[in-house]
């Protein structure tokens, strides 16, 4: 496992997932995966499809372009980046 991975894991809600991390987020009604992948140094944000009661339903993630994700998601994934001993700016990076 990538030493990056295993500290992220440390992080609130982060778990391994192979050579990523993944976490999930809920905010405004939305609920997000966002994965980090070690390999690539990238971070990607995916909508989670939720049934009426907020659980993940049964359903196709679609990914969803950086701008269009909260602020304070973004802020979170940094500052949990940065306590894992990965440059935040990792963050904005494109794919």
């Amino acid at each position: 496992m990538y030493d990056s991975i295993a500290a992220l894991t440390k992080e609130d809600g982060w778990r391994a997932e192979g050579a990523a991390a993944r976490v999930h987020y809920d905010g405004g009604g939305t609920r997000f995966a966002v994965e980090f992948y070690a390999d690539a140094e990238r971070v990607l944000y995916w909508t989670v499809p939720a049934d009426s009661e907020g659980e993940t339903a049964a359903g196709t993630a679609a990914p969803v372009p950086r701008e269009e994700i909260p602020d304070p998601l973004r802020r979170r994934i940094r500052d949990d980046l940065a306590a894992a001993g990965v440059d935040p700016d990792t963050e904005r990076r494109v794919v």
